[in-house]
């Protein structure tokens, strides 16, 4: 398991635990509802998805005993490019689809229903972006091929494995949050793909935070987070006077970093993204907590 840690000089730094730094943040706060998988014990972790997709992170955490408090930080909107998707994908057949992230899944395949159900090849990032595909009828499933996930599940490694089929063009349909990065379509067009990129979606803040459920919130031992919004709305929510210095659990790598560069200290986070691997962060990101 991969930790980020950042040297300080910190006065909350732990003599006992060098690796792990803290820090105080002075952010603002605001006002959502919240669910707990226990009455009986303080919430362990705060799980932080859309509301309505905190279901299996919850599942695999209370097979280990582990009680949660369900707080959705961020809500997905429609993006510029959402109403164009169905009728690109009904005018312009591409080699590959590339989808990365569950939510850009979901989005595209309400388009792609709209659209016919045209015959599509489908290239995603990780299992657990392939999974909203199971959601196809078996009828659509002949003309919906989901037939490539890279070795490990990032933006990157996806840009240099996917298989390229033609020597001369080979082209690819992108749908994606308007706040994703350009990885993905840089690290394709270098290797000679023709991407055409529609911005499906965008993902910001809830506009409510219930403040009780914050303060329980901020005395939990671990935040889990799963995308760069979601760690930026918990910094945002954090109150000028709490001094909090407990632990994000990651689901990758992109979400760490994006967590390292907003300054939180104990950061954790899988090698392989996906849910077993962020379970297994959260376990370690509670046992640290647990010898501070």
């Amino acid at each position: 398991m991969a930790q980020i840690s950042l040297s300080s000089s910190s006065p909350y730094s732990p003599s006992s635990c060098p690796l792990i730094h803290r820090r105080i943040f002075v952010p603002c706060a605001f006002s959502i509802q919240a669910t707990s998988t226990s009455n009986s014990q303080p919430p362990k972790v705060v799980v932080t998805r859309e509301r309505g997709k905190n279901a299996k992170l919850i599942t695999s955490l209370a097979k280990q005993g582990i009680s949660c408090l369900e707080l959705p930080l961020i809500q997905h909107t429609r993006g510029p490019d959402r109403d164009r998707l169905s009728t690109v994908l009904t005018d312009t057949a591409f080699d590959w689809i590339v989808i990365t992230s569950p939510e850009a899944g979901s989005v595209f395949l309400e388009s792609w229903k709209a659209a016919g159900t045209p015959n599509v090849k489908v290239g995603v990032v990780g299992a657990g972006t392939a999974s909203v595909f199971e959601q196809v009828p078996q009828s659509s499933k002949k003309s919906l091929s989901l037939a490539f996930v890279p070795s490990k599940a990032t933006g990157k490694v996806l840009a240099s494995e996917l298989p390229k089929n033609r020597k001369d063009k080979c082209t690819v349909l992108y749908p994606a949050s308007a706040k994703a990065g350009n990885e993905i379509e840089e690290g394709l067009s270098n290797r000679g793909f023709e991407v055409t990129r529609l911005n499906t979606y965008t993902t910001g803040p809830v506009d409510h935070v219930d403040q009780m459920v914050l303060k329980q919130a901020l005395s939990a031992p671990v935040v889990a987070v799963a995308s760069p919004s979601a760690v930026r709305a918990w910094v945002n929510l954090i109150s000028e006077s709490e001094q909090w210095n407990n632990s994000v659990a990651c689901i990758g790598e992109t979400t760490a970093k994006a967590a390292r560069r907003l300054g939180l200290r104990n950061v954790y986070y899988p090698v392989q993204p996906g849910l077993e691997g962020w379970v297994d962060s959260i376990v370690e990101a509670l046992g640290a907590n647990v010898h501070l």
